[in-house]
């Protein structure tokens, strides 16, 4: 990654209440949609065309209250869907309560607004509470992974489609798919099987970043080895912004060997910075790794299997 490139990460954690770390998280949600009228297992399939914004994004089209398509970007850091505020004053949408959202920077509180309908294709959810965010131009609100439980995301990058399915199992076909157990937490996916050099980690799929970041324990392994080759040089930092607008300065690593499963990454690009995302995940205190947009879209497809928690990547 160049340190003089400007990036964009947005990973949105959405809580009622502001309380300290995962506990927050841990309350009961009021924040998103109402039960839905189907089952998860018979919910229709969906596939959309999809397109990227100048930070390399997939937007969605969305419809809110019949009107639109409008613009969303697909977040899987993020448990909620949300709006950015231009949004909510097309729409005329009146808020009467604000709660706190986790971002990858902080706690924020944020007014909450309330969608009568919301459609990703032919799935309908009704009365769903949203924060409103001060999102970049271009993008009109926030998918979260709220839409997906039990359910399958295929972001299908070289197609250009993104697909919410049934839950399915794959298998791995060496040189050409490679498919990593993982864990549940917050209702995102942490692929469980992966390490950086011999040493275990930990990695977080996030289309919502458009650059991959690291914590300190990671950024603390690249730097013993390059000390142990007498490679250490003086960090090089970056100026970072989230598509909220939040900005913070981060410093670029090169991950020498990367593992995911049975995927072998080498000269990995990232940004180090200890965000607040990473003690919201329970991971402040292991090396940890937000795979961002930079990453993913280097592969044909990548699904996230929230069924059978596992992600698959295809690549050519």
């Amino acid at each position: 990654m160049s340190p003089t490139r400007r990036n964009a990460a947005l990973g949105l954690l959405a809580a009622a209440a502001a309380a300290p770390g995962a506990r927050a998280l841990a309350q009961p949600a009021e924040i998103g949609a109402e039960p839905i009228e189907l089952p998860d297992e018979d919910q229709p399939n969906t596939s959309l065309d999809t397109t990227r914004n100048r930070n390399e994004h997939m937007l969605a089209p969305v419809t809110i209250n019949n009107q639109g398509p409008f613009n969303f970007l697909l977040d899987t850091g993020a448990n909620v869907s949300c709006v950015s505020h231009r949004l909510m004053e097309r729409l005329e949408l009146k808020s009467a309560e604000s709660a706190a959202v986790h971002t990858m920077v902080g706690v924020r509180h944020r007014p909450i607004v309330i969608l009568d309908r919301l459609q990703v294709g032919p799935r309908d959810r009704r009365r769903v509470r949203a924060p409103a965010l001060p999102i970049d131009a271009g993008v009109d609100g926030i998918l979260g992974v709220d839409w997906l439980k039990g359910q399958r995301l295929v972001l299908d990058f070289k197609g250009n489609k993104m697909e919410i399915v049934k839950s399915k199992r794959d298998v791995n076909e060496p040189g050409r798919v490679a498919v990593v157990p993982a864990r549940r937490r917050h209702g995102q996916l942490t692929i469980v099987d992966a390490d950086l050099s011999g040493k275990r980690i930990s990695a977080i799929i996030d289309s919502g970043a458009q650059g991959s970041l690291c914590n300190r324990k990671l950024r603390d392994i690249v730097h013993a080895a390059e000390a142990r080759k007498g490679q250490l040089g003086p960090p090089r930092y970056v100026r970072m912004e989230t598509v909220a607008g939040e900005t913070f300065t981060g410093e670029s690593l090169f991950l020498p060997f990367l593992r995911l499963g049975g995927l072998h990454l080498g000269n990995v690009g990232v940004t180090y910075a200890d965000m607040h995302v990473f003690d919201i995940w329970g991971l402040k205190d292991t090396p940890a790794l937000v795979i961002g947009m930079d990453l993913l879209s280097q592969f044909e497809d990548v699904a996230l299997d929230f069924g059978r928690s596992a992600v698959r990547f295809a690549f050519t």
